[in-house]
């Protein structure tokens, strides 16, 4: 099985960056990167230390509903390309590990999934759980402060 890591929707963090609310209805706080702990979950890659980031509340799924996360993350604040590699990206290979959980096409953890695993088994877990008929993709979390990371299907 090959893995498909999904960016945040580039739509979405194109309206941030204008101005636009984020999933609380907010504008984006604007910060400068510590140059450690400051994954951009559009290019999938840290902010650079000294860079401009964006800090907002985003909710990545299509509708709230009951299981339905909101959370902050971190975007650069300047245009970045949205992940497209292969592989796992530079954000999900510097924890120590990350929480795991499967969601039907519904939208909704799919019971018994969540799993904190240690990093260099993200990719053997979220394979594991994709093969269930019942999961349509798998979130990565932050193991520690819950906080989305990116979104992963079988790649086509």
């Amino acid at each position: 099985m090959t893995l498909h890591f999904h960016p945040y929707d580039s739509v979405f963090v194109a309206s941030v960056r204008a101005g636009g609310p984020d999933d609380c209805g907010n504008p984006a706080e604007h910060a400068v990167s510590d140059g450690g702990g400051n994954p951009c979950r559009h290019c999938l890659r840290h902010i650079p230390k000294g860079a401009p980031m964006l800090i907002l509340a985003a909710r990545p799924f299509p509708a709230p509903q009951t299981y339905t996360e909101t959370g902050p993350i971190f975007l650069c604040a300047d245009s970045c390309a949205p992940w497209s590699g292969t592989g796992v990206p530079e954000i999900l290979t510097t924890a120590p590990d990350y929480l795991l959980k499967g969601y039907g096409a519904d939208h909704r953890i799919v019971y018994g999934t969540g799993k904190v695993v240690p990093a260099d088994q993200l990719p053997a877990y979220a394979a594991r759980l994709l093969q269930a008929p019942r999961i349509a993709y798998v979130d990565v979390r932050s193991s520690r402060n819950n906080c989305f990371q990116a979104r992963i299907t079988e790649r086509p």
